[in-house]
């Protein structure tokens, strides 16, 4: 069966594209870089453009003198490689607890604008000053889907899915002192939410869920398109 390149240490799925409407993307962590940079100019070369998420600093340098278009941003820790400028569809609304969330937020934001969805930010609107929240209420109703994003105790996402009419992607992070494990406690508040409409992503895995909201904003878009036919 064909569809994919090996490269000995690796096999890249070079017709996920096809199958799932995205193509497959890099988990930058841990990699050496012989491999790393073999694996992204292969992409590249395959589809056009390429994405590594979980990138340090070094891998972006390696990456950038390969392919000198690439871009590196140290907040979600993104190398995206891209020929074209993509325009930027729907309405996804990416909202975090606190500031500290904002690395795992800014993940999910630019994999579903990589992806080709419309991010809208809201951060710092945490539980602990619930009135932040609610003057966005509207705003996060306009959305296809909402990204809910936090650490600590993790109620952010059950506040969300008690508010709006649109699926809620709950993000736990592993932000918080000693008893929040790791956001271990904010996972098992997350997916034990009375709040329906909810699903619930892997501690820090904004890729995760920005690749989720894409699906459901793609699904949202086509759907409105139909309905203007």
């Amino acid at each position: 069966m064909s569809g994919y390149e090996d490269l000995n240490f690796a096999k890249l799925d070079t017709e996920r594209s096809k199958r799932t409407g995205f193509p497959e993307t890099v988990f930058c962590q841990g990699k050496k870089d012989e491999f790393l940079i073999d694996i992204f100019k292969k992409l590249y070369e395959a589809n056009g453009e390429v994405m590594g998420t979980r990138a340090t600093e070094h891998q972006a340098a390696l990456i950038k003198g390969i392919l000198p278009n690439a871009k590196y941003d140290e907040v979600s820790k993104i190398i995206t490689v891209q020929k074209n400028e993509k325009t930027l569809v729907g309405n996804i609304a990416v909202c975090t607890a606190g500031t500290a969330d904002i690395s795992v937020a800014e993940e999910a934001a630019q994999t579903a604008e990589f992806f080709g969805s419309r991010a809208v930010r809201i951060y710092d609107v945490g539980v602990s000053g619930i009135h932040r929240l609610l003057s966005k209420v509207d705003t996060l109703n306009e959305a296809n889907c909402v990204i809910a994003i936090a650490g600590m105790e993790g109620a952010l996402a059950s506040v969300i899915g008690g508010l709006v009419k649109v699926p809620v992607i709950a993000v736990p992070t592993s932000v918080g002192y000693g008893a929040s494990l790791g956001g271990l406690s904010a996972l098992l508040t997350m997916i034990n939410s009375c709040a329906n409409g909810i699903s619930v992503v892997n501690i820090d895995n904004g890729y995760g869920a920005g690749y989720i909201a894409t699906q459901i904003n793609r699904l949202a878009v086509n759907g409105k398109m139909e309905n203007e036919k």
